[in-house]
């Protein structure tokens, strides 16, 4: 096997340590809504999470259907939603860095509005 060959497999290897590295040191915890929620369109409804940024991350984003909802500053806390329209929505929080650029550590649950 030639050297130049080796490259590609060693940058690939190491692309994949650092996304693993970066998954294990931050996490996104959604506590409610739980994911299969069914929620009342006339109700205020409210997003319980818990952030840990790791080393690359510097807060976090929340997305519903994904469109940028709000910034989170908090690591751990609740943030009322917008009232959302009836149907199917996909809400999500997702680790991002100084730049706003997310790091790859997300969780996102779906509801239902009735």
């Amino acid at each position: 096997m030639r050297i130049s060959s080796i490259y590609p497999i060693l940058g690939a290897a190491l692309l994949a340590y650092s996304q693993i590295s970066v998954a294990e040191n931050a996490s996104v915890k959604i506590t409610s809504p739980a994911d299969g929620t069914k929620l009342d369109a006339t109700a205020q409804s409210k997003l319980v999470y818990e952030v840990i940024p790791g080393p690359k991350g510097d807060h976090s984003h929340l997305y519903v259907d994904d469109k940028e909802a709000a910034i989170l500053r908090q690591l751990k806390g609740s943030y009322e939603l917008a009232t959302l329209s009836p149907g199917q929505h996909n809400i999500c929080i997702k680790i991002v860095n100084k730049g706003h650029t997310p790091i790859g550590v997300e969780q996102c649950v779906k509801v239902t509005v009735n």
